[in-house]
This record gives C-alpha cells, sequence and structure tokens, in this order.
C-alpha cells in the first residue's frame, strides 16, 4: 500500500499548543541527528518483571582481595603502588591492542569490510580508598582527578596513531562494573567511534551554517527558560536535555567554548570538579542508594584537525526507572526501532531538582 508523505514542516508559528507530559511525541537530538519517542502516559503502567538486587551497604576501606587497592596483586606478578591520590596504569585485559598490524578486508561490494584497529586501555583509580564514590569523594580529590584526565587525554591524544580518546566510568553492577572500588577508564583508538563522528559531524554543520556553537546555543535556551536545568555554578551547568533517552539522563556543560579538557582554566576545572560531587550526590539522594550509571566525556577528536564548532560535554547515562531496583530496559522496540522513555525529561527534571546535595550517610 503507497501513502502519500505530508512534506509539510510545521513551523514555530504553527505550533499547536499542548500538554506534552500527557502525551506521546518524538523529540530531535540535534547533536545526533536521531530521535526519541517519550510516552509520558505509560509510568501508571504495574511493573511485574525483574527487581534489581541492591548494592553492598558499608564497603571496607582497603580490600585486601581487591585488584585495584593500594599494595595488592593484579594480574600476574603485578603489585599495585601504595598511592595516595589518583594511580594510572595500562589495563590488565584490553579490549585494544597497541602492537597490531595493518590490515583491511573488503569483498568488493561493500558487504564484507574489516579494518585492524589500534589503541591502548587504561584504568584511572580515582581514590586509594575502596569505599569512595565521585558522590561521597571532596572537592580537592575530584579535581585532581580532572587533572589526570586531562593529562591521560592530551597525552593519549598526541600520538600520531590516536585519533579518539575515551573517558568514561561505569558505576554498579548492574551497568557491568566488576569492581566496585572507584575507578573510571580510558579507550584511545585510531578510528574515531561511530557516536562522537557523529556529534563530530553534527556540530561542525552547525558551526558552518550557523557561526555558532551548536552546545553553547542550546545551554542558553536552557537557561533562559530553566525548566531542564538542574543546577549551575559559575563555570558548568547541569541539565536534564530535551532530547534525553534515559530516564534519569543528565549532561554537563561548561558556559563558555571549551573543545577538551586542556582549554579549561584553573576555575573551570575546578567547576567541573564541583558538578561531578553535586551531581552524583542527587543521584544518589533520588532512591537513597549508591546510584548506578554511565559517564563519559565527550571532546574533540585528537586527529590534529581544530574542530571549531566542537564543545566539551559530559553524559550521564543511568539505568534505574522507578526505584533502586527497578530498572529501564533497551528492548523490543528500542533495539528495533528508536529508543523511548516514559518520563519526559521535565519530569526527570523536576525530581532531581528536589533531591539534596548532601552525601549518603
Amino acid at each position: 500500500m503507497t501513502k502519500a508523505r505530508n512534506s509539510t514542516t510545521r513551523s514555530i508559528i504553527d505550533e499547536v499548543p499542548m500538554n506534552w507530559n500527557d502525551v506521546p511525541h518524538n523529540r530531535f537530538n540535534p547533536l545526533t541527528g536521531e530521535t526519541v519517542l517519550v510516552s509520558p502516559h505509560r509510568t501508571q503502567r504495574p511493573w511485574q518483571g525483574k527487581v534489581e538486587s541492591l548494592p553492598p551497604a558499608v564497603l571496607l576501606r582497603h580490600d585486601t582481595a581487591c585488584y585495584l587497592c593500594p599494595g595488592n596483586k593484579r594480574a600476574g606478578d603485578t603489585v599495585n603502588p601504595d598511592y595516595k591520590e589518583v594511580f594510572v596504569f595500562t589495563n590488565d585485559f584490553p579490549a585494544l591492542l597497541e602492537d597490531v598490524p595493518a590490515a583491511s578486508r573488503n569483498d568488493g561490494n561493500g558487504l564484507l569490510i574489516a579494518e585492524s584497529e589500534l589503541g591502548i586501555c587504561k584504568v584511572v583509580c580515582i581514590s586509594p580508598r575502596h569505599d569512595l564514590t565521585v558522590a561521597t569523594m571532596d572537592l580537592k580529590g575530584l579535581v585532581a582527578v580532572v587533572k589526570e584526565w586531562t593529562y591521560q587525554y592530551n597525552e593519549l591524544g598526541d600520538r600520531p596513531d590516536i585519533n579518539h580518546v575515551q573517558i568514561f566510568e561505569n558505576r554498579g553492577e548492574i551497568m557491568g562494573c566488576s569492581n566496585p572500588h572507584p575507578h573510571s577508564q580510558i579507550w584511545a583508538q585510531k578510528t574515531v567511534p561511530d557516536l562522537p563522528a557523529r556529534e563530530t559531524e553534527r556540530q561542525a554543520a552547525w558551526k558552518k551554517d550557523k557561526g555558532s556553537v551548536l552546545l553553547l546555543d542550546y545551554l542558553k535556551l536552557e537557561i533562559s527558560n530553566p525548566e531542564r536545568i538542574i543546577f549551575e555554578n559559575d563555570t558548568w551547568a547541569a541539565v536534564v536535555p530535551f532530547w534525553a533517552v534515559w530516564p534519569f539522563e543528565t549532561m554537563l556543560l561548561p558556559k563558555a567554548q571549551r573543545r577538551d579538557l586542556t582549554e579549561l582554566s584553573t576555575a573551570e576545572i575546578d567547576g567541573f570538579a564541583d558538578a561531578l560531587g553535586r551531581m552524583t550526590r542527587r543521584y544518589d539522594n533520588l532512591f537513597g542508594v549508591s546510584f548506578p550509571y554511565s559517564m563519559g566525556l565527550h571532546q574533540r577528536p585528537t586527529d590534529g584537525l581544530g574542530h571549531e564548532g566542537w564543545q566539551l560535554h559530559v553524559h550521564f547515562l543511568p539505568p534505574l526507572l522507578r526505584s533502586a531496583t527497578v530498572k529501564k530496559f533497551m528492548v523490543g522496540y528500542e533495539m528495533l526501532a528508536q529508543p523511548q522513555r516514559d518520563i519526559t525529561p521535565e519530569q526527570a527534571a523536576d525530581r532531581l531538582r528536589a533531591c539534596s546535595e548532601m552525601a549518603l550517610q
């Protein structure tokens, strides 16, 4: 059956008044060019699905069985130093290897294509204490972490064979974290991965078309009507993106154009550390539990190009939906069609704004 498509695009002037918290609708993500289906009417459905286990209530300050704690043995005969602040080492079980020979495969039809990929994976122990999290670390400790991330991004990105540096943290067992000791990871590689590549393309197109920075324009719009702003400090803001996919997804943005960590001033480093602590403490207080998430920094590729449209930003992608034990599953429609969420970003922002910034006791 053939249907004629309506090619008329509704303008801002023609917009129909609507309570967007009541009806299903699509939201566009200008950073990736993708859309998310928002279905706020589904929040009343009963839940009879999987219920997650709560994380341990108490962790040891130093765990002799933990391979990330100071002085403990890792893979082989490697022993961690008695580190006092941040400790970085090359991952003992890396997803990327440095000594991969250049090779490619192409069947000539564009169907069977492969290319070897080289890179380096590092582990960043962000504290010697086994029982801390980003949410329970002090500002001084978080500043040290940001400075180490900056050093690693700069050092790895300076290598001629590295064109992208991804810094991220998986927090909590339900996010696949295999060790509760506070740590982040860095994967640096030859190829710019798909998602950062799309963000690069979209931001470059915005810069060419409008002469401005996409995410700065977006942040100014959010601050002018702060229904999705969670908090601000002098140099950074936390927002639930208009196009957020995960129920309590957030983004941290510097208020001035900064393409990567190396461009941050001392005040902006302090502001970033402050924002990390405040955001994660709000998360913990949302459901009264050490909150699981994947967090990652997106920075301009390290391919030697200027990337004048790029803006450093931080994604927090937490899985919890209704409580500390009920998570959002990306299955079915989400895997086969497009992402979908049940609460609106505005509702999520309201709840996160209401959360305390005091650390859980």
